[in-house]
């Protein structure tokens, strides 16, 4: 017995699918596997079939005619073909997660194709099928063309190949956004964006406070509630960052809240990693985030005797400062300076 994929499309009617499998049953061909894919022109039925040694190309492909199949495709079938697509396509995605840049061969193993090209520009065309050419528009920029003479590519294999393009662009940015800064005393910490599931480490890094860390941060406030917490860590139209030790705890933690086309900002370090250049890094990057996302200007309200806060703004450039009390309100143009010192994490 030999492994053969057949690829046919028949009318999207009720009994058609059966006349095509029974004609290859009378022809001693076990289906091993079989994938339906709708498309305007009717059903494209994929198998994956055990045939007879004695059998060619051209007996499948006269058992498939007679089975009403049309726009027939046979050609020999790999074992590795015996894989469900659904476990091919989590164990590519498994892959990407690990090396992103790995796409091109995942595209090419995932659609049988022939190549796979990658451009800079954004597809001329509307991303789509064309026949046995795929466009695909990279979420990270660029566009993919993926080739291959048969089959003609089906709207099922461009959704598959179009979640695998945006789960490698997702894990580039997730690398992109975490670096790993090194600290003028020669410390290093990781930077990268909070989540949700940050709020227990972030409960911590707030019990390793100082109350007067917390006073001079939250101006008086206390500790905020953990509903508070929640928006901090993921602010609508904002940012916020933690800082990661080597020993794996968040040691600061910088806010970018957006109050209309103002961005406020904020950060609580931990005391043993104050006056260390933490602060000032954190804040760089947040003001780098909100040149990006277009925000007129930044502010932060400062208590007036946090000298170091107070040092740090001045340090990112030109600002302007209102007293009322025992508050300081700095605010800084959103226009930030590159930051430096900084090298992506490793993502492991």
């Amino acid at each position: 017995m030999a492994l053969w994929r057949i690829r046919a499309t028949v009318d999207d009617r009720p009994g058609y699918l059966s006349v095509l499998t029974a004609s290859l049953a009378l022809k001693s061909v076990n289906i091993l596997a079989v994938q339906v894919h709708t498309t305007e022109a009717g059903a494209v039925d994929d198998f994956l079939v055990d045939a007879p040694d004695a059998m060619t190309e051209s007996d499948l492909m006269a058992a498939v005619i007679k089975g009403r199949g049309q726009d027939a495709f046979v050609a020999r079938a790999e074992a590795q073909g015996l894989a469900d697509q659904p476990t091919r396509v989590l164990a590519m995605a498994g892959r990407l997660v690990h090396e992103p840049d790995a796409l091109g061969e995942s595209l090419l193993t995932l659609l049988d194709a022939t190549d796979v090209r990658w451009r800079p520009q954004s597809p001329a065309e509307l991303p789509g099928v064309h026949g046995g050419r795929m466009l695909l528009a990279d979420p990270a920029g660029g566009s993919y063309e993926v080739l291959r003479a048969l089959p003609a590519f089906t709207p099922a294999e461009y959704a598959r190949a179009r979640a695998l393009v945006e789960l490698a662009a997702a894990v580039l940015r997730h690398q992109r956004e975490n670096v790993t800064v090194m600290l003028p005393d020669g410390a290093e910490v990781i930077l990268r964006p909070a989540g949700a599931d940050d709020l227990a480490a972030v409960h911590e890094l707030h019990q390793h406070c100082s109350a007067d860390a917390l006073r001079r941060r939250y101006l008086g406030g206390g500790v905020p509630t953990e509903d508070r917490l929640r928006r901090l860590l993921e602010p609508a139209r904002g940012m916020t960052l933690l800082a990661i030790a080597p020993t794996g705890r968040v040691v600061a933690m910088a806010a970018l809240l957006a109050e209309g086309d103002l961005g406020e900002i904020a950060v609580l370090v931990e005391d043993a990693w104050q006056r260390r250049g933490l602060g000032t890094a954190l804040l760089r990057r947040l003001r780098a985030h909100a040149e990006r996302a277009g925000f007129a200007a930044l502010v932060a309200h400062v208590a007036a005797d946090d000298v170091a806060m107070l040092r740090t703004l001045r340090r990112l450039g030109d600002s302007s400062t209102v007293r009322d009390g025992t508050v300081i309100s700095v605010t800084l143009s959103a226009a930030g300076q590159p930051v430096v010192d900084e090298t992506p994490a490793n993502s492991s």
